[in-house]
C-alpha cells in the first residue's frame, strides 16, 4: 500500500473536490426543502460532515453524488421535523408589505407543497425544482422507477387538490 498519510490526504482532497463541484446543486436541493438560505447552508454543511464521516460505507465512488443527495435529503427532513416540533406562533413576515401576484402564487404553491406527503413532496422537489430525471430520482431515493412514477402522480394529484382548495390532504 502507499503511504497512509498521502492516501488519506488525496482521499480528502478528492472528496471535497467532488462536493465542491456539486455544491450549487446540493444547496439548491436544500433550499428547495427549507426555503431559507441560512438553514440550507447549515444543512449542507451537516450533510457534508455526515458524508465525510460515513465515506467508508460508499462502495462505489461513481455513486458519490446520488449518495450525497440522499444524505442531504435526510438532513433536510431532520431539520423539517425539528421545525415541526418547534411550531412558530407567528407566520413569517416579509420586509415589504406589498406582494405581487406572482409572489402570492409562489407562496400558495409552497404552502400547498408543504401539505403534500413527504415521500411525494421529495419526488416533486427533485423533479420540478432540481430538474432531475425519474431515473436519477429513483437512484437517489433507492426506489424502483415505477414507485417514483407512482409517487410523482400521487404528489401531483395532492398538489392539484390542495391548490383547488379541497381541504386538508395531509396531517403531519
Amino acid at each position: 500500500m502507499m503511504k497512509g498519510e498521502d492516501v488519506h490526504v488525496s482521499e480528502e482532497e478528492w472528496f471535497f473536490e467532488q462536493v465542491s463541484q456539486h455544491k450549487r446543486n446540493l444547496y439548491g436541493i436544500a433550499f428547495s426543502y427549507l426555503r431559507n438560505e441560512a438553514d440550507a447552508l447549515e444543512v449542507l454543511q451537516e450533510a457534508t460532515c455526515r458524508a465525510w464521516s460515513k465515506r467508508k460505507s460508499l462502495k462505489d465512488p461513481e455513486r458519490l453524488t446520488p449518495w450525497m443527495i440522499r444524505i442531504l435529503i435526510n438532513c433536510c427532513m431532520d431539520e423539517l421535523k425539528r421545525r415541526k416540533r418547534k411550531i412558530t406562533a407567528e407566520p413569517q413576515r416579509y420586509e415589504d408589505g406589498v406582494m405581487e401576484l406572482a409572489s402570492d402564487r409562489r407562496l400558495d404553491m409552497e404552502k400547498a407543497l408543504d401539505n403534500v406527503k413527504p415521500k411525494y413532496r421529495q419526488v416533486l422537489v427533485l423533479k420540478y425544482y432540481r430538474d432531475m430525471t425519474l431515473t436519477q430520482i429513483a437512484e437517489v431515493l433507492e426506489k424502483p422507477e415505477g414507485t417514483i412514477k407512482t409517487w410523482l402522480n400521487k404528489g401531483l394529484k395532492q398538489l392539484r387538490d390542495k391548490l383547488k382548495g379541497k381541504g386538508d390532504l395531509y396531517h403531519g
